[in-house]
């Protein structure tokens, strides 16, 4: 393993993991893991899945319950977090990551628990697809998973389990990646330029001598180009 965290990458890759975490709560300090699923990819088709509830030792807070319907009797008996961790951390092996909203939520928990209960630091670069839905649809308001999915005609029946949500954001994320290529439902490179060091969108914006184009990722990103 490495001694460094991977990084975020902003494109589609054919061959990936898609995971999904449902947890106690949204808190990466407090929270735990009560289910952890995958499904592997090759050439843009699901070849394996992984999915197992968890015990997270403690009681399932009723909040958390209401969205993803996991309720204290159904983890009861399930493995801890620990005994999970290496059976997924073979499963994902070098494996690009994918998934929607990752870069601020999943991957805090992956990576707390990975030095926690492994002492390892996960390597493996990832790909967020709220970041790439910024990109393709920067005019929306909302880009939640179900957003993507009823925009493509992708059932959302089950949503808010893991495994579901894995295989719907799976379809997401192929058809993003068209739309990045310029193959999907609208050409998103038309009349919109496209950062070359982060992939997020560049905007035009007016400095002391004039108007420049400013990548929308700023202030973490400060790539500018001239007009």
């Amino acid at each position: 393993m490495s001694n460094k965290r991977g990084k975020q990458l902003n494109k589609y890759v054919p061959d990936y993991v898609l995971y999904d975490l449902e947890t106690t709560g949204i808190s990466a300090n407090y929270d735990e893991v009560i289910e952890i699923s995958g499904v592997k990819v090759r050439g843009g088709k699901i070849v394996d899945e992984f999915s197992t509830l968890v015990n997270p030792g403690r009681t399932i807070p009723y909040g958390a319950s209401a969205v993803n319907h996991i309720y204290d009797e159904m983890v009861a008996d399930a493995p801890e977090f620990e005994e999970v961790l290496p059976l997924f951390l073979a499963f994902i092996g070098n494996d690009i990551l994918v998934g929607h909203n990752i870069a601020s939520f999943d991957m805090k928990f992956l990576y707390r628990d990975f030095e926690k209960y492994m002492g390892l630091i996960l390597p493996n670069d990832f790909v967020d697809t709220l970041r790439l839905a910024k990109i393709v649809f920067p005019d929306w308001k909302h880009r939640r998973l179900g957003d993507l999915a009823n925009y493509y005609g992708i059932s959302t029946a089950g949503a808010h389990r893991a495994l579901t949500d894995c295989k719907m954001n799976q379809k997401v994320f192929e058809l993003l990646g068209k739309e990045l290529s310029g193959e999907g439902t609208m050409d998103v490179r038309q009349n919109v330029k496209i950062c070359p060091k982060c992939g997020m969108m560049m905007v035009k914006r007016k400095g002391k001598f004039g108007e420049f184009w400013g990548c929308k990722g700023f202030p973490d990103c400060r790539y500018t180009e001239n007009i």
